[in-house]
């Protein structure tokens, strides 16, 4: 959690001097909330498994030089039916590892492709539920469960609906993005995701 503090401090910071930066009026400045869906890929011991997932994202975008836009994410995935299994078998062994919820913050920059559209990446730190099953071949079994520290990266694009619906007060936007998650026990995970989202005015 200490990393995740020192992230959202770091990137609050760029995103206070880049809204001050800046006076141009912008769909892509301030609060945010998103809903994201998408397919998930666990990988471990080499092999990998894919299945459905979801999760959402909370942010803060400051805008430098009328183009670039960065702030802080903090986000959540869940693996749906409570994870993402891989099954690897071993000689004398077949390791189950599970894969189940992950939190993180990390920082986004982007470039405002045009008034509506913006290209992004981001990185930063994550933390993820895990569990692991061992079952020998004489029918003995070892179980544990704890927490993977690593990090995470991906890009994507966020397009905005504000301006498309009269109606919508504040900015209504979608996106699509990829995103990969390192962890230190040599596991990984990737998800693409599609998303939709609210900007607060």
């Amino acid at each position: 959690m200490r990393n995740i503090k020192k992230v959202a401090i770091a990137a609050l910071t760029l995103a206070a001097c880049g809204t001050a930066a800046s006076a141009q009026d912008t769909s892509f400045r301030g609060f945010r909330i998103e809903g994201q869906a998408g397919y998930d890929w666990a990988h471990s011991e080499g092999n990998h498994n894919g299945k459905f997932g979801f999760g959402g994202s909370a942010g803060f975008d400051g805008v430098i030089a009328n183009r670039i836009v960065i702030g802080p994410e903090f986000n959540y995935w869940h693996e749906n039916h409570g994870g993402n299994t891989v099954v690897t078998a071993f000689p004398g062994a077949v390791v189950a590892h599970q894969q189940r919820d992950q939190i993180g913050g990390d920082i986004r920059v982007g470039y405002l492709v045009t008034p509506d559209f913006l290209v992004f990446g981001k990185g930063g730190y994550v933390n993820e539920a895990q569990r692991r099953l061992i079952v020998a071949d004489d029918g003995s079994s070892s179980f544990g469960r704890g927490h993977a520290d690593g990090y995470q990266y991906g890009g994507g694009v966020e397009f905005t609906l504000h301006d498309k619906f009269s109606a919508v007060p504040g900015g209504l936007y979608v996106s699509a993005q990829y995103v990969r998650s390192q962890f230190d026990n040599h596991t990984a995970d990737n998800h693409a995701m599609g998303g939709i989202g609210f900007r607060f005015k």
